[in-house]
């Protein structure tokens, strides 16, 4: 059992600097894979096999936070196979570069996410936008990155669900006529702890 078991444990999902949310990352990137997929991390498959039934799998889709890749492996499971990916921890994205998943990699940063608008017509935000990961105040220019008609697929697991923050910054984009919900479905998250989630897909209007 890894020594770093606490990390999932509630206290991972609660708001903190972004700076230390990209050092407690930073930290976990050697063990974050063998831990995660120890306890049963199911949202990217079930995210990536949603995303699937929204659009063709030739598009290239951006894994938006895409830590060490276990976004990317789930998206290629799907089918999907061209796919770049981002992320603000510097040693999570060396991990994923390394996997040969991705047809490019590149570090972002909370200020800049390193790529123009439109340029991705599907982003996957697998467990980005969410409690302990990145504030709720990312989700308004994820959105605005995205030409119209194209997809934003996310995930709220459990505390994020119940953290009205983020609940209103999706409730915020649907009033402003920004996006509509085209499929929401609840289950599991993390078999361990017995968490689900929510896998969201929206449309930029």
């Amino acid at each position: 059992m890894s020594d770093k078991k606490e990390v999932l444990q509630p206290a991972l999902w609660t708001p903190r600097p972004v700076k230390e949310t990209i050092a407690v990352y930073a930290d976990w990137a050697d063990n974050y894979d063998a831990d995660v997929s120890a306890r049963g991390y199911r949202t990217p498959d079930r995210l990536a096999a949603a995303l699937a039934l929204h659009t063709p799998t030739d598009v290239a889709v951006l894994d938006f936070g895409c830590g060490t890749g276990i976004g990317g492996a789930a998206l290629r499971r799907a089918g999907f196979g061209v796919i770049d990916g981002t992320d603000v921890t510097a040693e999570m994205l060396e991990k994923a570069a390394a996997g040969g998943i991705y047809r490019k990699t590149w570090h972002s940063s909370p200020d800049d996410m390193g790529f123009d608008d439109g340029a991705y017509a599907v982003i996957a935000a697998i467990g980005v936008v969410s409690l302990g990961a990145a504030p709720p105040q990312t989700l308004a220019p994820l959105v605005a990155k995205l030409p119209v008609g194209g997809l934003l697929a996310l995930s709220f697991n459990g505390p994020t669900l119940e953290d009205q923050s983020y609940t209103d910054a999706l409730e915020t984009e649907i009033s402003l006529g920004h996006v509509e919900v085209i499929f929401r479905e609840h289950g599991p998250h993390l078999d361990d702890v017995d968490m689900g989630s929510d896998v969201i897909i929206l449309r930029r209007l």
